[in-house]
């Protein structure tokens, strides 16, 4: 069948088939689609053997794209539904109980009360390299001291957290 009888086979029945996969995926943009690559297996297929009834054959292509494309989605929402489910028990699961966050907001208290208890220079060097992620050297040239001095300040500050707790 020459591709020109083949395009006018095609358009003349683009809308109904575009209805028909629409009845079995329920998407009009799917379906679309599902027709558009219809067309190019029902080319194909022309090219390699004789088709005795063309617009049959292409509305079988059609259907049994659009039944392997409702499988597919409903395979990959299943999936997704049980993904989704397993991530919520995982987040669930990783939540700390009402005790532990009171514990641990208790505990930040008293880090946050011992840490207002230190001198402003060690206090500084210590929210510098455990908060900010600041390296010795950056709080030695902040502060104006040596690199060894902020090493000690930050330890010190350490230490007194430590003991507060």
């Amino acid at each position: 069948m020459p591709n020109d009888e083949l395009l006018a086979v095609y358009v003349a029945h683009r809308g109904k088939l575009i209805h028909y996969a629409n009845s079995i995926l329920g998407d009009v943009e799917r379906a679309e689609d599902v027709v558009q690559e219809a067309f190019f297996r029902f080319r194909k297929a022309a090219a390699e053997r004789l088709l005795e009834e063309p617009v049959r054959y292409l509305y079988r292509i059609v259907r049994n794209l659009a039944v392997d494309g409702h499988r597919r989605r409903s395979f990959e929402n299943r999936l997704i539904k049980t993904a989704t489910a397993d991530l919520v028990e995982t987040v669930a699961e990783s939540k700390p109980s009402p005790e532990d966050e009171i514990i641990a907001r208790q505990e930040l208290d008293r880090v946050a009360a011992a840490m207002a208890q230190l001198p402003e220079r060690t206090r500084t060097a210590l929210e510098m390299h455990r908060i900010q992620g600041c390296t010795l050297r950056e709080i030695a040239a902040h502060l104006g001291i040596s690199v060894s001095m902020a090493q000690v300040l930050v330890v010190e500050g350490v230490r007194h957290c430590q003991r507060a707790l």
